[in-house]
């Protein structure tokens, strides 16, 4: 019978190459993946169901194109974990196969060539942003008309598929929770402003407090980047302003759990003395001291719901539709950090 050993040695490569060429994993020149195809094809090695895929034009695969960030473990946050876990739930029922790819958030990305070498049949994009790079090649994937959508982040052009959350009206929610307590002074410490997102939960803190009657406060307005570390330097300041405050609306739980580890390092009393609520509802947040109220995202919703939508389309052929357009709910969970 003949082995992977046999069909590198043929082909010229090694037998790892082998396996990521028949398994569809990692990027590959072109004139490598067709060598390793020749060669598992003149031996009869496992190639059934590679050459049926590629005989009809199909990979079989579903991409999800992530950033990468050196040092930053994506796959350990909430946030990417339950888009993933969502996504992956979709892909098993649809019988396809599942390909993790990376791109350098600094440089345009060429989406449509991972189509064009029949690495993919669809891509759902994860982590984008509003950087001049990422628009770039989101905007020349839209013009070829290609099956894809972007997770959580909204773009300008009409014809960039995308499935999010209601982050405006989940902000708005939040604060009006502090406001329905009596509380005025209530501050914000938002994420990176290159994401719509954090420019959603701007607009629901800012709708809410205008709607009471309240100016917004430039001066208890703070920014970190979505990161944990981010909330712990924040809290020098937002400790600082203490006496301005009597409550503030965090864009995640990550920073929310920061903040409030920074905070009580200072000797600052929660939620006695600060009222705090944030947004997510990880795992973490109801494991934290005091526990998190924050706002409910369906992360794993939005992940299974985009996946399906993508490979019910390439399923059937007579479906029209191209643009997916997408936004769900969230929900405020109130637990001990505001107060109750």
């Amino acid at each position: 019978m003949t082995n992977r050993k046999e069909v590198a040695k043929l082909a010229g490569v090694s037998e790892a190459t082998v396996s990521r060429v028949l398994n569809g994993i990692g990027p590959m020149k072109e004139s490598t993946r067709e060598r390793v195809l020749e060669a598992a094809k003149q031996l009869n090695y496992e190639l059934n169901a590679v050459a049926s895929s590629f005989a009809r034009g199909r990979s079989g695969n579903l991409g999800v194109v992530l950033p990468y960030v050196p040092k930053v473990h994506l796959f350990s946050t909430y946030y990417f974990s339950e888009l993933l876990s969502g996504i992956g739930e979709a892909v098993r029922a649809k019988g396809y196969g599942l390909l993790l790819l990376f791109r350098d958030p600094t440089a345009v990305y060429d989406y449509a060539s991972l189509y064009r070498t029949q690495r993919v049949d669809a891509c759902l994009i994860l982590g984008a942003s509003a950087i001049d790079t990422e628009l770039e090649g989101i905007n020349r994937l839209a013009e070829e008309q290609l099956p894809f959508c972007v997770m959580d982040q909204k773009f300008d052009n009409p014809l960039v598929s995308i499935v999010a959350a209601d982050h405006e009206q989940g902000s708005y929610d939040a604060v009006k929770h502090l406001l329905g307590k009596g509380l005025r002074k209530i501050g914000f410490l938002n994420g990176s402003p290159q994401y719509s997102n954090s420019r959603d939960r701007m607009s629901g803190y800012r709708r809410a407090l205008l709607e009471a009657g309240i100016q917004p406060d430039e001066s208890i307005m703070y920014e970190g980047n979505y990161s944990r570390k981010s909330g712990i330097r924040a809290a020098t300041e937002v400790y600082r302003d203490l006496g301005n405050m009597e409550a503030i609306f965090v864009s995640n739980d990550r920073m929310a759990i920061g903040l409030m580890q920074g905070l009580r390092e200072q000797g600052c009393r929660l939620p006695e003395q600060l009222k705090v609520v944030a947004y997510d509802d990880s795992d973490a947040a109801s494991l934290t001291e005091p526990t998190l109220t924050t706002v409910k995202v369906p992360f794993y919703e939005m992940g299974r719901l985009a996946a399906e939508r993508l490979l019910t389309r390439l399923a059937d052929k007579d479906n029209t539709e191209t643009i997916i357009n997408e936004k769900l709910k969230t929900e405020l969970v109130i637990r001990k950090s505001s107060g109750n």
